[in-house]
This record gives C-alpha cells, structure tokens and sequence, in this order.
C-alpha cells in the first residue's frame, strides 16, 4: 500500500495579483500528511511559485494517477486563484460555468485547469485506492458577492479571497445569466454527465459561489480553510470522521468571520463516517472506529461491542461507539499487551477474531 501526495501552492504569480498564505498551506498540510496520516517524506511533493505551472501540476497528477494501485492512498492539495467562467465549444457558448483553479502561468486564453481537465485525470484511477482532493481557492461567479458580508472581520486588510476576476470579454459571456446557467462546478456534474467524485473525495474551502479567504491568523498568513483543517486534525489527534471534521472546520469559520462553507463530496454516505483517507473496501478491510462527537454508528461498530461481550468486557450492544465503548476498547487492548489508546483497528479486531 503506496501513499503519494501532490502539495501546490502559489503567492507570487506571473502576471495576477499575489496572495499571502499559500506557501504556509502547502508547509501545514505537510505536516498533517506526516505527523498524522502516515506519509514520510519521499512519500511528498510540492510544486510551489514559478515550478507550479498548468503543465507541471496536471503532468504530477496524471504521473500519480497512473501509477496507483489497488490499496494506495493519494492527496492533491491546491492553494491559490480559482474562479469560474463560461466556456465556448467553437462559436457556440455552453450553457453551464465551469470552474478553474489558476496555475503560476495562468492566463484567459487557455493556460487554466478546469473542472473537467482534473475529471478526466481522476477518471484514470483503478478501482480500490483513494485520491482525496482539497482546493483552497475560491469557485464564484462575483468576485464582490462576499466581500459586502465580511462585517465580522476585525480588518479587511488582513483578509482577501482567492477569487481571480475574469477580464470583461471572458465575464460578459455570462454576466447577468448566472440564474439560469448549469453549474459544472468540481463537485457536481461536469459535461460527460458522470459525478466528479466518482472516484476520489473532495474537499472545497466554499460554495461556488462564496471567496475562499486568504487570512492573516496567529501572526502569519493561511488560507482559513486549510488552517482549520489541519487545527482540528492536530486537536483530534486524526482520530475524526470526515463528517464531523467538516462540521468543526465550519464552525470555528463561522465563529471567526469569515463567509465562507467548506463542501466536502463523497462518492457515498459510508464515507463521511470515515476519517480522512480512509476508505474501507468491501472485503479487504474496514474502517477505523474511535471515539467522536457525534458518535460512530453502523454494523460494524455493533460486531466490535458484541465480540467485547463475548470476551468480558462491559459494553452495550448498540451500534454506537460511544464513552463507555471506548473504555471497554481501551481495557480489551491492556489486558492483551496493545496500545490503550481506544482505536479499533486491524489489530484489534485480529486479536478479537473479527
């Protein structure tokens, strides 16, 4: 089982304006894929400033994406411009907006990354591995939508959206008509009509139609949502759901300003009550269970409680892995020499034959 994970983050663009914090996301999540998610340093690259252009980062992605194998993990993090624009096809304008992320190189004449050019990279990835996806940069249609609601933010100076304005020629297509076009946003249908997430997870700092902020926090500049992300991987230890994860990273958003709502997009509800890069495969293996607010639920928690009855241990019987769960765990894995530490992994459903 291989992990690889694909970090880019540019400040000082060619000829756009600069952001602040990117370089600081790439550096953070680095440490996250390191400290908690098992990846060492080979296991990394970063493509940064002037390195990240739209050729360099989709040539990484497919390189990744064609040599994964069945069990493999993959992460591609993005911090830096996004927007979105109405596309031609010839002479005919489509009837929906696609969204882009913008690379070191970017201009409005083609050298941008759509939704649908990252669809068609995921699209090659074999059937049981994991790519999970996250894009810090904004996806919105007016650049001036959100900045009218950022009347909590203590000081406008030390915050700015990742959201790249079209030139007119490129805006007009669309402007006014946002109503009734069909958004192919990266977490909804592209043109091919099949689900972007089909084959990976995803990750958006906001709505499609929201700013991703580029903020100064604790004396250095981040991207909100990158920060809190890896704030609340670091506070839970990586002992979280993706579900509860998204709710935390929300909240501490919300409670410090900043209009924007982080999407995450499965390919199924199993994988919300999953932690970040877990994906359990049928017959191969399960979820991590642990303990969460809210709870873990589901059949297999209900297997694990009723395998500590049959061996002694205290526990109810009901699909929820709750306090009193996790200390039956905790005691199972001391009286049989394995870390206390209230996970139920591998090891611990071997040693209770499950």
């Amino acid at each position: 089982m291989a992990r690889k994970a694909l970090l880019v983050g540019i400040n000082d663009y060619r000829d756009i304006n600069d952001l602040s914090g990117c370089l600081n996301d790439v550096s953070n999540m680095r440490d996250i894929l390191k400290g908690y998610l098992g990846f060492s340093n080979n296991d990394i690259r970063t493509v940064t400033e002037n390195r990240a252009t739209k050729e360099n980062i989709l040539h990484r992605l497919r390189w990744m994406v064609k040599s994964a194998e069945p069990g493999d993990f993959m992460v591609f993090h993005f911090a830096g411009h996004g927007s979105q624009i109405r596309d031609r096809d010839g002479d005919e304008l489509q009837d929906g907006l696609d969204e882009v992320i913008c690379p070191w190189d970017h201009d409005w004449d083609g050298c941008f990354i759509l939704d649908d050019d990252l669809d068609k990279v995921f699209n090659g990835l074999p059937k049981n591995c994991l790519l999970e996806v996250f894009l810090d940069c904004c996806h919105s249609g007016d650049g001036m939508t959100t900045r009218s609601r950022r009347a909590t933010v203590p000081d406008s100076e030390q915050m700015r959206g990742r959201y790249l304005e079209p030139p007119p020629d490129i805006r007009f297509r669309h402007e006014g008509d946002e109503d009734e076009l069909r958004s192919r946003g990266f977490t909804s249908n592209n043109r091919s009509g099949n689900r972007s997430t089909r084959n990976h997870i995803l990750w958006s700092a906001c709505r499609s139609d929201q700013e991703s902020a580029d903020a100064y926090i604790k004396g250095a500049y981040n991207g909100a949502f990158t920060y809190y992300f890896c704030r609340h991987m670091r506070d839970s230890r990586g002992h979280i759901t993706r579900r509860n994860l998204l709710e935390r990273i929300r909240e501490s958003l919300r409670h410090n300003g900043y209009p924007q709502v982080p999407q995450l997009a499965c390919g199924n509800d199993a994988d919300f009550e999953n932690g970040p890069l877990q994906l359990p495969l049928p017959g191969e293996r399960e979820r991590q269970l642990f303990l969460t607010t809210p709870y873990m639920r589901g059949n297999d928690v209900r297997q694990v409680q009723q395998a500590l009855i049959k061996t002694g241990f205290k526990t109810g019987s009901d699909g929820v892995f709750g306090p009193h769960t996790h200390q039956a765990v905790k005691q199972f894995q001391e009286k049989n020499g394995l870390v206390a530490d209230g996970v139920v992994g591998k090891t611990v459903r071997a040693a209770l034959r499950l």
